[in-house]
């Protein structure tokens, strides 16, 4: 539904199409999107026409972010280790014959 939103405004029957679900079912999901901020709906008449909020997802966007480059940093490090690693010679312990 919020991509739908993202293409413009649509009513809560436009955004139950296609979907397989009610038109009830489609209003309680657009009642959570609401609820949460991300979309605004507004009655015109009968229809209730729904746009997306992208101010909430900004936030997110921000906040992902954020952890995309922590977790690429720190599997950057584990790949840089690993490789030196498997670069590095290999050893036997003494007398063992085992390689540590």
């Amino acid at each position: 539904m919020l991509r739908t939103l993202a293409e413009g405004e649509r009513t809560v029957g436009e955004l139950a199409k296609p979907f397989a679900i009610s038109f009830q079912a489609a209003s309680k999901h657009v009642k959570a999107l609401e609820k949460a901020g991300l979309i605004h709906r507004e009655v015109r008449g009968r229809r209730h026409v729904c746009r997306l909020e992208p101010g909430p997802l900004a936030s997110v966007d921000e906040w992902l972010a954020f952890y995309r480059r922590f977790w690429t940093d720190r599997l950057g490090v584990l790949e840089r280790l690993l490789r030196a690693e498997d670069q590095a010679p290999r050893r036997t312990g003494k007398g063992k014959g085992v390689p540590r």
